[in-house]
């Protein structure tokens, strides 16, 4: 590190997390709770002999926007009292996305390498399953997670996407999982057999972890099994598959300057390099992408963060791949060309380590400081937020790295320059076409209730159409994985006020 000024190093110096899991939901803390309870733990971790109140010398507090608890507004002003800080730079995200806590991270040492601050937090927190336990206790009755999110998402005049049932992630990333597996030329079974693989070991690291929600392994035989407890939800996805959002999660870490790591007494060892990040977005709208079997967002942020730290994916001894749905870190480990034999996670996914909505990514970078220290040399985390959407990447080492602050990590050009071209968007087409990916939507019975189709019309158009789900054969045909349903013609009928749809 000869001619790097320790006042401009980033380092991780401090990592905390708590679960709350109140007998009774009054008793257990909000989102405010969470924060200020995984920073004190932060700061614990970080404490020597001479560091004294770390929290109290904040210059900076970053925080991740909470949805459980909406009616405790901006959360700047009330975290800093409740853990005595008054930093000079306090703000929270815009919107809960994924990728918030890699940003964030950026953030932070992009701040102290620019001699802005010296010593920065970050830190999220949600409380679902208390705000849904006091719900119940109120009205009888609380909406499941994903139910209240796609609720919320529709209470707006629906969009296109939304009019055919595409409202809600755990609608839309079905869609990449489809379109990848014929891409890669899986049968159904083997696809379904690697997503059981890696999630098998995604429960796994949340058992041997102590900061997990769900710490009881499950074979890939269970994750795949259909029944009451993991219920269908939405093709292929069952319950077991996707993110755990009913958890009480908070999650924090604390960034400082090498130079003050070291007047705090922080031990060499128990500081944690931060590398240099890359992030790109794809379309914001679902129907505007150029393909559903590939994203050059997500490909364009992993291998620039690559060339930036001067890593190969065989140089990172850890990874977390975003695993918000299957179809994230199976794309991921591909670019990366991670074995799926290796475990994609250190805090167990967000199904087993939990689905803290866009804060799931401090727990790993928690979970990632606790490795570091532990052993190996580089940890690489990819954060994915919105519906496939977001891509924020960094890598972080027990080991000085050659990395230059601060640092644009903002690749949108290079991404937007490798896009394919986007099929324009046709609603009302109707008359031949082939299928580009789709789904079926299944309700808490784990019955079929309807479907969509993601179609490519006679001029290569894109348009949307139901699926019948009273119609045996056709439901058969999309689910059954005796077909390829990926490429296959058909037809898009109009029924009128009951919309388009698809025959086969």
């Amino acid at each position: 590190m000869t001619g790097f000024d320790p006042d401009r190093i980033p380092v991780i110096i401090g990592v905390g997390q708590v679960n709350d899991r109140p007998e009774d939901p009054d008793a257990g803390l909000d989102s405010l709770g969470l924060l200020a309870a995984a920073l004190r733990e932060a700061e614990r971790d970080a404490k020597s002999d001479r560091s004294g109140d770390i929290l109290a010398r904040l210059d900076s507090l970053a925080i991740v926007d909470q949805i459980s608890f909406r009616e405790l507004g901006n959360l700047c002003a009330p975290l800093a009292a409740a853990i005595g800080a008054n930093p000079r730079v306090n703000y929270q995200s815009p919107a809960p996305h994924g990728d918030t806590p890699i940003r964030l991270l950026n953030e932070a040492a992009n701040r102290i390498g620019a001699g802005e601050i010296a010593l920065a937090a970050v830190v999220g927190g949600e409380a679902l399953r208390t705000a849904a336990g006091r719900m119940a206790k109120k009205k009888g009755a609380g909406e499941a997670p994903f139910d209240a999110m796609r609720a919320a998402s529709t209470r707006r005049e629906p969009t296109s996407a939304q009019r055919y049932g595409l409202s809600a992630p755990v609608d839309v990333y079905p869609l990449y999982e489809n379109a990848t597996r014929a891409a890669w030329g899986q049968s159904l079974t083997e696809a379904q057999a690697e997503s059981a693989e890696i999630w098998s070991r995604f429960s796994e690291v949340a058992a041997a972890g102590e900061g997990a929600w769900i710490r009881q392994p499950a074979s890939p035989a269970e994750i795949l099994a259909e029944g009451p407890r993991n219920r269908p939800l939405a093709f292929p996805y069952t319950k077991l598959m996707v993110a755990n959002s009913s958890v009480n999660q908070g999650a924090g870490f604390i960034v400082a300057s090498l130079a003050e790591a070291r007047r705090l007494g922080i031990s060499e060892g128990r500081m944690i390099h931060v590398g240099m990040g890359a992030a790109a977005k794809e379309p914001g709208n679902v129907l505007l992408r150029d393909r559903f079997d590939y994203s050059v967002s997500m490909e364009t942020a992993i291998r620039q963060t690559l060339a930036l730290n001067g890593v190969t994916g065989a140089d990172c001894d850890f990874v977390e791949l975003y695993s918000c749905f299957p179809c994230v870190p199976k794309m991921a480990r591909r670019i990366l060309d991670w074995p799926v034999e290796r475990p994609a996670s250190v805090f167990g996914g967000l199904t087993f380590g939990g689905g803290p909505i866009a804060n799931y990514m401090s727990h790993a970078v928690v979970a990632m400081v606790d490795k570091l220290r532990a052993g190996g040399r580089n940890g690489f985390l990819f954060a994915n937020g919105g519906f496939a959407t977001d891509n924020h990447c960094i890598v972080l080492s027990n080991q000085p790295m050659a990395a230059t602050f601060p640092q644009d990590f903002d690749f949108q050009e290079q991404a937007d320059a490798a896009r394919g071209a986007i099929p324009p968007l046709e609603e009302a087409y109707c008359g031949p076409a082939s299928v580009e990916s789709y789904t079926v939507f299944h309700d808490r019975a784990g019955e079929p209730t309807s479907g969509v189709v993601v179609a490519r019309g006679a001029q290569g158009q894109r348009t949307l159409a139901h699926v019948d789900t009273s119609d045996g054969d056709l439901l058969a045909f999309f689910t059954s994985g005796a077909a390829q349903p990926v490429g296959a013609a058909g037809r898009i009928v109009d029924r009128g006020a009951a919309g388009r749809f698809w025959l086969a």
